[in-house]
């Protein structure tokens, strides 16, 4: 360890962080397991190239995986070196990409003002391209064809490249995505758009296409840092060598077994094959885990040394010791929702300065996080969802944001087809067809058809009027965002357009919608361009605050909406844990099918990659680590019947404490919706074959029951059969209902 006498930077390294920190020129592969430290040693390398070394700020670039990390680096190099490291480009791949082409969109064709287009606009402008084509999106589904498209631009093949590979294909699918893809990337041309893959394969041909562009930017960044190395896909491989190739001066960051975006094109071969690629690079393992307790970290170990496919390895820990593992058996989703629940209620009350926002669930697939939810609103207890129905792709939110994109980039056609006639206006459909068919024919954007709609045949009065006051307020809009703040743009937005009425108009969900517009303007007015470091502090006279903020908002990623700071308890997938810790995990539908998915078997290296993501979640946890899987889970509205996850099997049993629910603990055998089991009944449950049968409904008189909306109550009767069942119940707060079984999704309320 280095002492307190060293630099601050340095204070506290152990002999392989001081390594990695220390090393100056040519090629670096760090291996960092979780827990070990990574981003404090890239943090220390930036200050002690800096002040150790004299590099300039400016002429270091970080690439982060996430804009959360790139604010923690921004902040710790800050406070090592008591001053702003100014100049220096820390950011997403994303977020770099965005940067680079609004200095230079020109040369590739695209103006500098260009909307950035999310995956819900692109998918929005597939679905049109497919229309105007003639293929059905009823039959080739209009997602399949984007993530086809998304797939070959991280391969770094555009159209020409895809429709040349593919044009003698027998696969019809295969044929129909290139003639989409053709046009899908002249409508973004058009439009003045990038999509969000754009953004990596766009800098690449900038640099591959313009000599002159890639030296500058040779010589402008001699020392590259990139972190999360094994995520990264072909584009941006391409880009960290172009940039890197000439100096070699580039650290990369990573752990070959926390890869777990292959099914979005990252490329494990990029790390595994780093030392191919860069020839004579230093590699520096990070082998000491600061995280997790000893137990938590032999569970790991273990997994993830059934992999092949890796890099030999063992994380040592820090901490001795430990709580055991909990593994515990429940009935049913509900059944182990509550039981979460119940868990973490029990460990706040008996644990001294632990508190919600200490504990974590985590899951394999977004769906199971419904069970979860209905568990903590019944507990009362607080939660923040991370990935669920992002705010910015909520339906008010988007139409506000069309609104200043539309603003912020005249040619921006998604954005006018979504608010043309949002609030109502009088510009119906055949209007609206009216209006494209004859800016077509003058070769004219739509905002500026709108304009002159008193000259477009066809156009009745209401819509020639409606039109008109459309293209005249984005109009005033525009010129107002090249004078003051983006708050005030949105707030004379909403005023104008009274979208605070029209949303409470719309019933129950409006003073929700209300909120979340208002959350908007309230984050709108707090924007600071300087912080957001989108832009060179020189360049911002030639960006409005508006192209700033919608750039900004185009980047953000699930992960960044994630508060930490707030008194809940945190629910996300898998996936999105990466690069998180918690006092407490859990990790919930530990069933075979569901974690691993049952296509794993069916991928090369798939189920390599699902016991990564399982390796991911097991070392998120720091003190204790809780494990649960279910007997029954109903998924895609089926009930199935689950056994142990395989890869369980993998831990050793002296780190394991095993456990039932109080369902099963307390002998009652789980029976959902009157589920009938024939046969013996054995020690092994996937023994027995059960069928559905609602002849029988599971439930007699007197027994408890728990209902969705009503809450406990004791079954009275039951009369009827079949589909036809029914059931008289008691409740406590409401008296006596009476329900039909199969809507009524009555589940028993164990004592």
């Amino acid at each position: 360890m280095h002492d307190s006498r060293s630099p601050p930077h340095l204070a506290g390294l152990n002999t392989h962080q001081f390594e990695a920190t220390s090393h100056f020129e040519g090629p670096l592969l760090v291996l960092a397991g979780a827990g070990s430290g990574k981003t404090r040693v890239l943090t220390a390398r930036v200050c002690h190239l800096i002040q150790e070394y004299g590099i300039p700020p400016t002429q270091i670039l970080a690439v982060t995986f996430t804009n959360k990390a790139a604010g923690e680096m921004r902040e710790r190099i800050t406070k090592l070196l008591g001053s702003e490291p100014t100049g220096m480009w820390i950011g997403t791949f994303h977020s770099v990409g965005a940067r680079l082409l609004r200095r230079h969109a020109d040369r590739l064709g695209w103006d500098r003002g260009f909307s950035i287009f999310d995956s819900d606009q692109s998918l929005r402008l597939v679905k049109t391209v497919q229309e105007e084509l003639g293929l059905d999106p009823k039959r080739w589904n209009p997602k399949a064809i984007r993530i086809e498209i998304s797939n070959s631009k991280n391969q770094l093949q555009d159209d020409k490249i895809f429709q040349q590979e593919t044009q003698g294909s027998f696969d019809l699918f295969v044929r129909n995505v290139g003639q989409v893809f053709s046009g899908y990337q002249k409508a973004l041309r058009a439009q003045n758009a990038f999509d969000f893959d754009d953004l990596l394969m766009k800098p690449v041909e900038l640099f591959e296409g313009q000599q002159d562009l890639l030296e500058s930017y040779r010589e402008r960044f001699s020392f590259i840092l990139v972190d999360e190395y094994q995520d990264t896909n072909r584009a941006q491989f391409r880009f960290v060598e172009l940039l890197a190739r000439a100096h070699e001066n580039l650290m990369v960051v990573g752990d070959p077994d926390q890869s777990i975006y292959a099914w979005r094109g990252a490329d494990i071969r990029n790390i595994l094959d780093f030392e191919t690629a860069f020839p004579g690079a230093r590699v520096v393992p990070l082998e000491i885990n600061y995280r997790s307790t000893e137990r938590i970290l032999g569970a790991a170990n273990a997994v993830i040394s059934e992999n092949v496919n890796r890099p030999e390895k063992i994380l040592r820990a820090s901490r001795k010791g430990g709580e055991k593992i909990t593994l515990v058996e429940t009935s049913d989703e509900k059944d182990e929702a509550r039981w979460i629940v119940s868990q973490i209620e029990s460990r706040i009350q008996s644990t001294p300065g632990l508190s919600s926002r200490d504990c974590a669930v985590l899951y394999r697939t977004n769906a199971q996080a419904r069970a979860l939810e209905d568990a903590f609103l019944r507990a009362r207890m607080p939660y923040q969802v991370v990935g669920g129905v992002r705010f910015y792709q909520r339906r008010e939110i988007q139409d506000v944001l069309a609104y200043l994109r539309l603003v912020s980039n005249p040619r921006d056609r998604t954005a006018f087809d979504r608010i043309v006639n949002y609030p109502r206006r009088g510009v119906g459909h055949t209007t609206h067809e009216h209006l494209v068919r004859w800016a077509l024919d003058e070769d004219m954007t739509l905002l500026e058809a709108a304009r002159r709609a008193d000259e477009v045949p066809g156009i009745r009065t209401v819509g020639v009027r409606g039109l008109k006051r459309f293209a005249d307020l984005i109009r005033r809009l525009s010129a107002r965002a090249a004078q003051v703040g983006i708050g005030e743009v949105l707030e004379e937005l909403v005023e104008d357009i009274d979208l605070i009425r029209h949303l409470r108009e719309e019933g129950p969900d409006g003073e929700d919608r209300v909120r979340n517009v208002t959350e908007l303007i309230t984050g709108t007015l707090d924007f600071n361009p300087t912080l957001a470091r989108s832009i060179e502090l020189e360049e911002m006279g030639t960006f409005t605050e508006l192209d700033l903020f919608l750039q900004d908002v185009a980047l953000i990623a699930d992960v960044d909406r994630l508060d930490p700071g707030s008194e809940t308890v945190t629910l996300m997938t898998l996936h999105n844990a990466k690069g998180l810790e918690f006092g407490l995990v859990f990790i919930a539908g530990l069933e075979e099918g569901l974690f691993p998915l049952s296509r794993a078997y069916d991928e090369a290296d798939g189920l390599e990659e699902e016991r990564r993501l399982f390796y991911v979640g097991i070392t998120r946890a720091e003190d204790k680590l809780f494990m649960s899987w279910a007997r029954h889970r109903r998924r895609a509205g089926d009930f199935t019947h689950g056994s142990l996850s395989s890869f369980v099997s993998a831990i050793p049993d002296k780190l394991l404490e095993h456990g039932k629910s109080g369902r099963l603990s307390r002998g009652r055998y789980p029976n959902p919706l009157g589920v009938q089991y024939r046969g013996r009944e054995t020690e092994h449950e996937e023994d027995v074959a059960f069928d559905m049968n609602q002849d029988s409904p599971g439930f007699v008189p007197g027994e408890r029951v728990m209902h969705e909306t009503f809450g406990a109550g004791a079954v009275m009767e039951i009369s009827g059969f079949g589909r036809d069942l029914k059931v008289k119940v008691n409740f406590d707060d409401v008296g006596e209902k009476k329900l039909l079984l199969r809507y009524a999704r009555l589940e028993k309320d164990w004592p």
